[in-house]
């Protein structure tokens, strides 16, 4: 009785379907359109009567047929017994002579949009233009509707159409008023996802998990998953893969995506770093996480986790102090040590309690030269000399002679 009784209550959360015939959301004052209430009903409830609630806003109709003929403008919903209210269809009523109707069920990715442009009760319009966003993107000579096959999330916005009618000659180019257009997302980007390792066959399992609107949820998906560019499996039905046990060692990189079966919608994941060989691998509770941390170059290419060459055959270098550069040397004798692994994080060292003396004594040794240096260009310069003699000429030093106490001077005269 009681696995009855849940599968009656499941059926009466249903929401019924309301349509609307013809499929246009905005008519012409003195038009009708029909509304339609779908909806399912367990057997047992079929026994009785199934009575409709029909809703103008938040006023309740006085009908309870399953379809009514309406005219007035206003937000419609109905509503059967055991199931809750459905969703809402906004009814427009225009006294313009030109509207633009759309339809009124939601458009989803991939799906076909269709506008009309409608002259006042079904008057041809000539030299025909529709707008989306203020820009024109259609001409037509005479009446005709606007499709795009296949509508994306850039189809989104404002649309609005212009003509002339003949009244009996013809008009100046008249407007129609803006609407509204919303295309739906069919589903979001797949993310790549570890399940865990798969023992029976080796390696480790992959998921592409993506979800449908809620609308949408009986359209079929299929999947691919790719190796950096090349593609590893093709589009199948299952959204599962196994990476082999060889390709999980080398760190390469996935990525999947996710298709409707003809192809009209497709999108693909960010890239997955896969663990290597000693690094544990993510249990399935803390997957959900792995796409956010995958790393990309700026170019959207991933990142390389390999280590850089490094050569056996480098010199040695010694660096030399120079006065003329202090700081910048360091300590002679002392080669160079090998860059860190590219995204690995240098272990901190610390040098040993006697290793900074030397280089604290060479920087004070810099320092005093330097010091001495300037205090000498800055004697230079506040005292420079009257006649500047040529560094070049040598000066020969004047003969001494020993003079006895009480000799008279001499002095030597040049013949």
């Amino acid at each position: 009785m009681w696995p009855l009784t849940a599968l009656l209550l499941l059926a009466t959360l249903e929401k019924p379907i309301l349509s609307l015939h013809p499929p246009w959301t905005t008519i012409f004052k003195g038009e009708r359109v029909t509304l339609r209430c779908d909806g399912y009903h367990p057997l047992l409830l079929e026994l009785r009567p199934i009575s409709t609630l029909w809703y103008l806003g938040h006023l309740l109709l006085p009908s309870h047929k399953k379809s009514i003929e309406v005219q007035t403008p206003g937000v419609y919903r109905c509503q059967t017994r055991g199931a809750p209210v459905s969703d809402p269809i906004h009814l427009s009523v225009s006294n313009d002579w030109l509207i633009l109707q759309v339809p009124y069920a939601a458009v989803f990715e991939g799906e076909p949009l269709v506008l009309r442009c409608r002259g006042w009760y079904d008057k041809p319009v000539y030299k025909l233009h529709y707008y989306h966003e203020g820009r024109a993107v259609r001409y037509f000579h005479a009446s005709a509707n606007y499709s795009v096959p296949q509508a994306r999330a850039g189809d989104s916005g404002r649309y609005q159409c212009s003509g002339t009618m003949r009244l009996p000659v013809e008009s100046a180019p008249m407007f129609s008023a803006k609407v509204a257009v919303t295309v739906q997302e069919l589903f979001p980007a797949p993310v790549l996802t570890v399940t865990g390792r798969a023992e029976a066959r080796g390696g480790v399992a992959v998921r592409c998990e993506t979800r449908l609107h809620p609308h949408r949820r009986d359209t079929p998906l299929q999947f691919a998953f790719y190796k950096y560019s090349r593609p590893v499996r093709r589009f199948d039905w299952g959204a599962e893969y196994t990476v082999p046990e060889p390709e999980v060692d080398e760190l390469e990189s996935y990525w999947c995506e996710a298709a409707t079966a003809t192809r009209s919608v497709r999108k693909r994941s960010p890239w997955l770093q896969l663990a290597g060989r000693g690094s544990a691998l993510p249990s399935a509770s803390s997957t959900a996480q792995a796409p956010r941390a995958a790393a990309l170059a700026p170019g959207g290419q991933p990142l390389s986790f390999r280590k850089p060459p490094v050569s056996r055959s480098a010199p040695s270098v010694t660096s030399v102090p120079n006065a003329t550069s202090p700081g910048l040397q360091g300590p002679a004798g002392r080669a160079p040590t090998a860059r860190p692994p590219a995204c690995a994080l240098p272990a901190p060292s610390e040098p040993p309690a006697g290793a900074l003396k030397p280089d604290v004594d060479l920087l004070l040794q810099e320092m005093q030269l330097l010091k001495g240096l300037l205090s000498r260009v800055v004697l230079e310069l506040k005292e420079p000399p009257a006649f500047p003699e040529p560094r070049a000429t040598l000066q020969t030093p004047a003969p001494r002679f020993a003079a006895s106490p009480g000799a008279p001077e001499t002095t030597a005269v040049e013949s």
